[in-house]
């Protein structure tokens, strides 16, 4: 039955798989024949078969070779006839070919082999790459196989160098671009320190000029409140220079005072002593014959004055 069928197919692969696997698991092998097992991968740890020298590989249905196939560097003969291969992984480039020639030979034509690598390659009956097929070229004899190994390897060889190269070019466009970002770091840092040192600058110098406007502000007030204490000190000792007149004019208004006091105790008591009853009291008539008596004088002295007016007149 078909299911019969695919049950036998899959025990079929099963048993495929595991002597891939089995023959993976002897590192000694020089020798390994999996042809015609339909294998469509090999396993991971089947590039440990270090010692391998010859490998076929051919009638299986392989889509691709592990990525380290390189390591297999004693591999001389490789079979992978009919298979699905499209490319070859770069790996590949590490079975090296020791080829010497003469300079007037033609390339690929080799004239001696000295440790030699893999020399033997059949790559015919896969979908290959274009540009791979047409370096591999066909394998329909002995020294078609052989140019065909030394092709692939140079082929190899140059994407490998390619893809070196690429990655050289990557990392120094990296480092490159590290140092640029660094030079652009150091110039930003430059110029953020150069920023602050000159907000630095412009601050002294604010706070310079500040202090300069206050002082002189200081200054002024000291040089306006010493004209004003100089005008205030002025006028007070130009009015302290009068004082002394003012003095005296206020004792003589004293004094006169004093004496129109007296005087008029003198005419309330000349007054009280004539027009009174006590005009006959001892002090009274002292009083009376005392005003008499100057009455008297007065007019004997304007009788001498008369008669001496008189006299000039004449």
């Amino acid at each position: 039955s078909e299911r019969g069928g695919g049950g036998g197919a899959a025990l079929r692969d099963a048993a495929r798989r595991r002597e891939a696997r089995t023959a993976a698991a002897l590192p000694k092998a020089t020798v390994l024949d999996l042809s015609c097992n339909s294998l469509v991968s090999l396993p991971s740890d089947f590039c440990s078969l270090t010692h391998l020298v010859k490998l076929d590989l051919s009638k299986n249905r392989l889509q691709q070779l592990p990525v380290d196939f390189g390591r297999l560097v004693s591999l001389q003969h490789l079979d992978l006839l009919n298979n699905r291969l499209v490319t070859l992984p770069v790996s590949f480039a590490q079975l090296k070919l020791s080829l010497h020639y003469t300079p007037y030979s033609l390339p690929y034509l080799f004239h001696s082999w000295e440790n030699q690598n893999l020399k033997w390659l059949d790559l015919k009956d896969n979908p290959l790459d274009p540009v791979l097929a047409k370096v591999a070229g066909d394998c329909l004899d002995e020294k078609q196989c052989k140019q065909a190994a030394v092709r692939v390897l140079q082929h190899m060889k140059a994407i490998q160098s390619e893809q070196d190269r690429e990655r050289q070019q990557k990392l120094q466009a990296e480092r490159e671009m590290e140092k640029k970002r660094e030079a652009e770091q150091r110039a930003r840092e430059a110029q953020e320190r150069e920023l602050r040192k000159r907000e630095k600058a412009e601050e002294k110098e604010r706070r310079r000029r500040e202090y300069d406007a206050q002082r002189a502000a200081k200054q002024e007030a000291e040089k306006k409140t010493k004209k004003e204490t100089a005008q205030t000190r002025k006028p007070a000792s130009s009015s302290r220079a009068p004082q002394p007149a003012r003095h005296r004019h206020s004792w003589s208004r004293s004094v006169l005072r004093a004496l129109l006091l007296v005087l008029l105790c003198i005419l309330c008591s000349l007054a009280v002593c004539k027009l009174t009853e006590l005009r006959h009291q001892p002090l009274c008539v002292s009083v009376n014959t005392l005003y008499e008596d100057v009455v008297a004088a007065v007019q004997n002295h304007k009788t001498l004055q008369n008669m001496l007016q008189h006299n000039s007149q004449q």
